[in-house]
């Protein structure tokens, strides 16, 4: 068997287990760090490999609906007796981050070169976190895709724990629980769902729990109505959770500010994204009815995620606790745009006469479009975050000032990642946040106001991030902070390496992002139409 034939058949196993047997074959390893680092970035290097064929692969035959067909499909018997199997596949949403997840699992690595203790354990766990991450975005089964859901919950939560920050019992412990009461009800509700149905294949359940009307019977015996309100319900929490939408966030500014960095970038750029896939993958496809009603709910938390998520980084004068807010405020823009879809209707169930269909489609766009720009702006702020805690050992905006003076390319990169971050146009964050809006605005009076009111949330958008870059770069210079440095102040090779192919992303998005949205595009259009 070829290369190419072992790509074409087992493309989704490849990008998936690699990282374990990575995992394997570092505990194996004797305790010599620059032998295990190197491991550990081969071994995330081989599924950014093979993203970016399938990538590129899926662009020659794209799969637009999920339930009629899935790209690089592999299907195998797994747990016969409660009728689930092993079952994978992408359409353009799930290849768009797994792109991201292997995109930015090689660069944590690089980053994570700094850390000196308990090495082995530190990268394992790390592959194992991008084996969990991945498996939610190409699991077609819903038992399969809640084993990996909760599977990336145990790497994140000793990562946090051993090498995090002074508070990291307290952060880790909360991040566990918040998590963990949401996973809950999303095994009750796929328990619900599989076994009403007496199946937890994806695909067969997205063609017929919508109109499923409890011919058989339901496993517990109550009325499907009741079933699929509890199950919705269920679902949006544990979603709600993971994007996270306010109020569910307070566990997210604690892990991210105690988090190693590298913990932090996969927690801010593919973490967030599992709630926000989970809606788009799982509760507006199953749930219309139930999603249509809880729109103006959903719209409503969203804006008050971009408006107090917002204000409450302007607020931090701790770095790291800013960038971290930002994550609320930039996913309250995903989730508003999935409110319009659910309000919509996937398949337009809710708008008959098209009216609101082309809004709904630009505005889905822009959400897994944020997604992804989100990924790659936020991996790169907290970053860079960590490479200067690392030198001045604080975080406290107060204590900073004037490092332009001293680490200029260490300035530059943070001028450019912050404005992709605030949304310059010509960078990437302009063309999401754009289309969020154009897509919200115009769906009816109702979301132009909320629309409206997330125009605060721009507002001080800008506000906390030229804070930021007053209090780190400009300024006096803080002679305290370098006196208490251990090396130059200055971004080195290796920081640049991990840096760069986000810049690049980040401009090529921003001056010609059709080559990633044509990819989602086809897939919301087919969804949504």
């Amino acid at each position: 068997m070829s290369l190419l034939d072992i790509l074409n058949n087992y493309a989704l196993t490849l990008v998936t287990f690699i990282p374990l047997l990575g995992a394997v074959v570092i505990m194996l390893l004797p305790r010599k760090p620059n032998l295990v680092r190197w491991t550990a970035l081969v071994f995330s290097l081989v599924p950014l490999a093979v993203a970016v064929w399938m990538w590129f692969a899926f662009q020659q035959k794209p799969c637009t609906d999920i339930a009629a067909e899935a790209c690089f499909e592999q299907q195998a018997t797994w747990f016969p007796i409660l009728n689930a199997s092993y079952h994978l596949g992408v359409d353009g949403i799930s290849v768009t981050m797994v792109l991201l997840t292997a995109l930015l699992s090689p660069l944590a690595v690089i980053i994570s070169w700094s850390i000196t203790e308990r090495v082995n354990l530190y990268m394992a766990l790390f592959l194992l976190l991008e084996m969990g991450m991945m498996g939610v975005f190409v699991s077609l089964d819903l038992l399969l895709f809640f084993v990996f859901w909760e599977f990336g919950l145990v790497p994140m939560y000793f990562l946090i724990n051993i090498w995090g920050s002074a508070n990291r019992e307290y952060a880790s412990f909360k991040f566990f629980i918040y998590t963990m009461a949401g996973s809950l009800g999303l095994l009750l509700s796929i328990q619900l769902i599989g076994l009403s149905l007496g199946t937890f294949d994806l695909q067969t359940i997205l063609v017929e729990w919508p109109a499923f009307q409890g011919d058989g019977g339901t496993f517990v015996g109550v009325g499907v109505w009741a079933i699929r309100n509890v199950s919705f319900w269920l679902f949006a929490l544990a979603f709600a959770i993971k994007v996270p939408i306010w109020p569910f966030h307070t566990w997210l500014p604690d892990a991210h500010t105690e988090a190693p960095t590298a913990g932090s970038m996969i927690l801010a750029g593919v973490l967030l994204k599992l709630g926000a896939y989970g809606f788009l993958r799982l509760v507006l496809p199953l749930f219309p009815v139930q999603a249509h009603a809880a729109a103006p709910v959903l719209a409503i938390l969203a804006v008050l995620a971009i408006v107090m998520g917002a204000f409450a980084s302007f607020g931090q004068t701790d770095f790291k606790r800013l960038v971290a807010y930002s994550s609320v405020n930039h996913m309250g823009w995903v989730v508003l745009a999935i409110a319009v879809a659910a309000w919509v209707g996937y398949g337009s169930r809710f708008d008959a006469e098209g009216h609101n269909q082309l809004n709904a489609i630009i505005a889905m766009n822009g959400a897994v479009l944020q997604m992804f720009n989100h990924g790659l702006s936020a991996a790169a702020m907290f970053a860079l975050v960590g490479m200067m805690y690392e030198r001045i050992h604080t975080r406290d905006l107060t204590k900073m000032g004037g490092l332009w003076v001293v680490a200029p390319v260490y300035g530059g990169i943070m001028i450019f990642s912050s404005m992709a971050s605030l949304g310059l146009p010509g960078l990437n964050g302009f063309v999401s946040e754009f289309m969020v809006v154009r897509g919200v605005f115009p769906a009816s009076p109702f979301f132009t106001i909320m629309t409206a009111i997330g125009m605060l949330g721009l507002l001080f958008t800008g506000a906390y991030i030229l804070k930021a870059i007053r209090h780190v770069l400009h300024g006096p210079f803080n002679k305290d902070a370098a006196d208490h440095a251990d090396r130059t102040l200055e971004i080195n090779a290796r920081e640049i390496v991990a840096m760069a192919p986000l810049m690049i992303l980040m401009l090529l998005i921003g001056i010609f992002p059709a080559w990633i949205v044509q990819v989602i595009n086809d897939t919301v259009t087919a969804l949504l139409t």
